[in-house]
């Protein structure tokens, strides 16, 4: 694989006082612009299309679109993007976070770490936000539009969640109470086909099968959405991807296709590589899918302890956009700009 050129996202100064910036896990693009958004923050980003890259940044803080079941200032941890019809979706982890250990921590400070677990309730949220144009013409979100349209939540305090779904899975809910980078329950990457939210999991990884569920939201009351039922009795579907012991980090819809952005799910580097799910969008039981419903795209670069790939969003031409958590330093020429790459996948698929 060769990057065919590298595009500067430029940041506005809070969001590099924040560090946010550095540490993007999704991107979906919208015409002349771009959505993003963090796992440190509880907002969604727009950047728009300039000379060489993204730029003029705005915010969009999700709890003045939904009724976040936490604290608006909580984190969401929000992990996947996509964009359907007059709506931006937005998933989070879905995780437990284990305590991080640091270089300056001593052994004593770094036992104490790793046995603490913290479970933040607004990373339990599927957000569907509405899209407008605004007033110079770009998208915008808001909480409602001009033509009738919500933005709404599915994990609203005091409403189940996917994780409430998922508490008798058979296969999903052991990991449930494992914290994400130790093979537990992580969500990471979303993509929408027809009426069908796919959700892909980095973990957990289940003998080298990467896991996939299938949603289908639909209003409820206002401002709240549930889950349609879609396989029998359930309000979701599973699929297993063998994408060689890697778990999801994104998706992106691909005419039938699913793009499948795949890297290991515990706190590793690498591999990083772009898989195909062939004709992912016309599955109407779970499957697994191996051998040739799957075939490998791209093998994207990573690096020692950074440049972790965690968004993919598709631009003409067949180009898909890269976006990288913990960028390295040859990915900053300046405080406020972080390089993206722009890769081109294979012809002929």
């Amino acid at each position: 694989m060769q990057i065919e050129r590298r595009v500067a996202l430029r940041f506005h100064p809070d969001a590099v006082a924040a560090n946010t910036h550095v540490n993007l896990s999704a991107v979906r693009s919208d015409g002349d612009c771009l959505w993003l958004a963090g796992d440190e923050t509880a907002t969604v980003e727009r950047l728009r299309a300039d000379s060489d890259g993204y730029g003029e940044q705005r915010v969009f803080p999700l709890a003045e679109l939904v009724d976040l079941p936490g604290p608006p200032e909580e984190e969401a941890d929000i992990e996947g993007l996509a964009r359907s019809g007059g709506y931006l979706w937005a998933v989070g982890s879905h995780s437990l976070v284990r305590r991080r250990v640091k270089a300056e921590h001593s052994d004593k400070q770094a036992i104490r770490r790793l046995r603490k677990i913290r479970r933040d309730v607004n990373r339990y949220v599927i957000a569907r936000l509405a899209v407008q144009p605004g007033d110079d013409g770009l998208p915008e979100l808001a909480r409602a539009t001009g033509d009738g349209r919500s933005s709404a939540l599915f994990g609203a305090a005091g409403e189940d969640n996917l994780a409430d779904l998922l508490a008798d899975d058979d296969h999903l809910a052991p990991f449930l109470a494992i914290p994400a980078k130790d093979n537990g329950f992580d969500v990471e990457g979303l993509a929408v086909h027809g009426e069908s939210l796919y959700i892909g999991l980095r973990g957990p990884v289940l003998r080298g099968f990467a896991v996939l569920i299938e949603v289908r939201p639909e209003d409820d009351e206002p401002g709240r959405l549930r889950l349609a039922r879609i396989d029998g009795d359930r309000r979701y579907r599973k699929h297993f991807l063998d994408l060689g012991g890697l778990g999801v980090r994104d998706l992106c819809p691909h005419g039938r296709d699913l793009l499948v952005l795949a890297g290991p799910s515990m706190d590793l580097d690498g591999p990083v590589r772009v898989y195909r799910w062939h004709d992912a969008a016309v599955a109407e039981t779970s499957e697994v899918a191996r051998g040739d419903e799957l075939s490998v795209e791209l093998e994207l670069p990573y690096g020692d302890g950074d440049d972790h790939a965690e968004g993919i969003a598709l631009l003409p031409d067949s180009r898909l956009l890269v976006v990288y958590d913990s960028p390295a330093e040859h990915r900053r020429p300046d405080e406020e700009v972080v390089l993206a790459d722009v890769v081109r996948l294979p012809p002929g698929r």
